[in-house]
């Protein structure tokens, strides 16, 4: 007989690919293969349930299937810091379609756990940059992670370093815009996704760029989401621009991230001095 929590970890994975419509196999193997317990701290877990998702409960005991299951768990419950989601993580990186040996930068890595995943889906050819402000959190994160010799931990800022040329940055944490050294860092054909959100009530969207030949991004809202800010990477004028613009269309009309001086038009769905999120298509 399979070992249950082997099975769980199974059924688990099966259904994020039915929840969130994940079309990459090697994603579900990803869920299906990485300990989910390592990296959430000893049981019973403080949990929240998408259905109710302003209230924590507890699970009856320790056993470790409680957590297959697509529900958030506490890391740190005081300050609302939890392991994410699964169905949403599971959507996001299928759509960001991570392959084998590439680089990729998890910045804001909370314990790991999504960098575990990012780590199987590079494999032992690629490499996974792992930034954690929290000394704490960037610790178990390190711990955790010790089985993947592809992912290096590092207690920082990520928005105070510079970053090597990198093939996907995958940020965990709400920024009102994108910071340069993000789109500088990325080569051509690499990827950012990050949630862009603002500091009003209310859900904020994950956004993913793509980078082209030359200063080219194309750009796309994926969903809307909730997440703790990224301190380093918020502007109040740019909180304000963006809350005005996601009630128009939640980000429909976005095509394009533009780095070029241009004075704001028509196509700009969100104009600020150094870059624009624009109606226009991209040059790709």
């Amino acid at each position: 007989m399979a070992d249950p929590i082997t099975e769980a970890r199974h059924w688990y994975a099966e259904e994020l690919r039915f929840t969130a419509m994940v079309s990459s196999r090697a994603l579900i193997e990803a869920f299906a293969t990485v300990p989910r317990e390592r990296f959430v701290g000893p049981g019973p877990w403080r949990v929240k349930s998408p259905m109710r998702i302003q209230d924590y409960w507890a699970t009856a005991d320790a056993d470790p299937r409680h957590v297959y299951h697509d529900v958030l768990i506490a890391l740190d419950e005081a300050r609302g810091i939890n392991n994410g989601q699964p169905s949403l993580w599971a959507l996001l990186l299928d759509e960001l379609g991570i392959r084998t040996g590439e680089q990729v930068l998890h910045l804001g890595c909370g314990a790991g756990y999504y960098t575990a995943i990012a780590a199987e889906l590079v494999g032992a050819a690629g490499k996974v940059m792992a930034i954690e402000i929290d000394p704490g959190l960037a610790e178990k994160a390190s711990e955790a992670l010790a089985p993947w010799p592809q992912v290096t931990v590092r207690n920082a800022d990520g928005a105070r370093i510079a970053f090597d040329p990198i093939d996907v940055i995958v940020v965990s944490a709400g920024a009102t815009h994108p910071l340069a050294a993000w789109l500088d860092a990325l080569k051509p054909g690499g990827r950012l996704l990050f949630p862009m959100t603002t500091t009003r009530p209310g859900p904020g969207a994950a956004l993913l760029v793509m980078r082209g030949a030359a200063n080219a991004f194309a750009a796309r809202f994926l969903c809307r989401v909730g997440f703790i800010p990224f301190e380093g990477a918020r502007d109040e004028g740019v909180s304000r621009k963006l809350a005005a613009a996601l009630r128009r269309d939640q980000g429909a009309a976005v095509k394009s991230l533009r780095r070029d001086s241009h004075t704001r038009d028509k196509t700009c769905w969100l104009h600020d001095r150094d870059w624009c999120l624009s109606s226009r298509e991209s040059t790709l």
